[in-house]
C-alpha cells in the first residue's frame, strides 16, 4: 500500500519536456461504518470547518466524541471526515469512477458532483438516525463475519439458519445479519466446516430486514433532496452498477447486502492507474488488495 504521495508521483507520467505531468486516473473510494479512526474531528475541522458546523448544529452535540456508542452518531461523523478527505486530495488525481460501500455510496455521490455537501450531510445524519431507532430496545439482533469460505458456503449457512448475507466483501470475507442466537449456530455450524467466524462488534444487524423500518423514512428524506446527473460513473455497491433510480437505490440499500467484491471487479474493469481510499481508516485499501492482487492502492491514512 502506497502513501498518497507515492501514488502521485509512482503513476503521474510526464511526456515531453514542454507537456504537463497528467493526473493519474483512479477510482475513488468511500467506507461505511466500522472505519473510524482518531483525530476524525481534526480531519474535518482542517478539510471542511462549513461541514463540521453544520453536523454539530444538526446533531446538537459532538459526534466525534461519540462515534463509537452508536451508529447515528458514527455515519455523520465518517461522512465528514470522508468529505474532507475528498476536499483535500480530489484536484490531485482524475477520477474515473467513484462506489461507496454502504454509507460511503452518499460521499461517492458528493464527491461526484451528483449531491450538495451539506445535504449529503443531512442524509447522512437521517439515515445514522433511522438505522439507530430500527434497533433500540433490543440487543437481538447481530452480524456474523465468516473468513475463509465461499460465498456459496456463507449462503448455505445463511439457509439453514435464518439468516442472511448482508456483506460479500472479498473472496473469503461474506458477513451474515440476523438474531443472534441464529448466528451462534451458523458461527458452529462454519467451524465445523472449518470456516472461521468472528462476531462483530455492532448493535444490530444492518442490510437485513432488520433495518425495514429505516427504508421508508430514508426515501422521505431522499425525496426532499436534489440530486445532478453524474458526469462519471457512481457505482452502487448494492447492484453493482452505475446509480440509475439514485433516491430508489439508496434507500433499498438499507435493507439489500452490500456487493463489494462485484463492484471491485467491475471498477477493475476501466483500467485505472490506481485506487484510492478516501478514509477514515484503510479499510477499502485492504479490500482492494484482497479482491484484486497486484492492484495499485493507496490509503490516505497509510502512513
Amino acid at each position: 500500500m502506497r502513501s498518497w504521495t507515492g501514488l502521485v508521483r509512482y503513476l503521474v507520467k510526464p511526456y515531453g519536456r514542454s507537456v504537463p505531468r497528467r493526473r493519474p486516473k483512479v477510482v475513488c473510494l468511500f467506507p461505511g461504518q466500522g472505519s473510524h479512526t482518531k483525530g476524525l474531528r481534526e480531519q474535518v475541522e482542517r478539510g471542511a470547518p462549513e461541514l463540521l458546523e453544520r453536523c454539530l448544529e444538526l446533531i446538537g452535540e459532538d459526534p466525534f466524541a461519540r462515534v463509537r456508542e452508536s451508529t447515528r452518531y458514527a455515519q455523520p461523523a465518517i461522512f465528514c471526515a470522508s468529505v474532507a478527505n475528498w476536499i483535500r486530495c480530489g484536484e490531485s488525481v482524475r477520477p474515473l469512477a467513484f462506489a461507496g460501500h454502504s454509507l460511503g455510496e452518499l460521499s461517492a455521490l458528493v464527491a461526484a458532483r451528483v449531491l450538495d455537501p451539506l445535504l449529503g450531510l443531512e442524509l447522512a445524519v437521517a439515515r445514522g438516525e433511522l438505522m439507530a431507532r430500527a434497533v433500540e430496545g433490543t440487543r437481538s439482533d447481530g452480524m456474523l463475519a465468516l473468513l475463509g469460505g465461499s460465498l456459496a458456503a456463507a449462503r448455505d449457512l445463511a439457509r439453514v439458519h435464518g439468516v442472511v448475507v448482508a456483506n460479500d466483501n472479498a473472496p473469503g470475507q461474506v458477513v451474515l445479519a440476523g438474531p443472534i442466537e441464529r448466528l451462534r449456530g451458523a458461527a458452529g455450524d462454519a467451524r465445523e466446516r472449518r470456516i472461521g467466524a468472528v462476531t462483530l462488534d455492532v448493535a444490530g444487524a444492518f442490510h437485513s430486514p432488520a433495518m425495514y423500518d429505516a427504508v421508508e423514512p430514508f426515501r422521505a428524506a431522499l425525496d426532499r433532496v436534489t440530486f445532478d446527473n453524474a458526469k462519471v460513473p457512481v457505482i452502487s455497491g448494492a447492484t453493482a452498477l452505475p446509480f440509475k433510480s439514485i433516491r430508489g437505490e439508496l434507500a433499498a440499500a438499507i435493507l439489500k447486502p452490500v456487493r463489494w467484491r462485484e463492484t471491485m471487479h467491475r471498477l477493475a474493469r476501466l483500467k485505472p492507474d490506481g485506487f484510492v481510499d478516501l478514509g477514515p481508516g484503510t479499510v477499502l485499501a485492504r479490500l482492494v488488495a484482497d479482491n484484486l492482487p497486484g492492484a495499485v492502492v493507496v490509503g490516505l491514512e497509510a502512513h
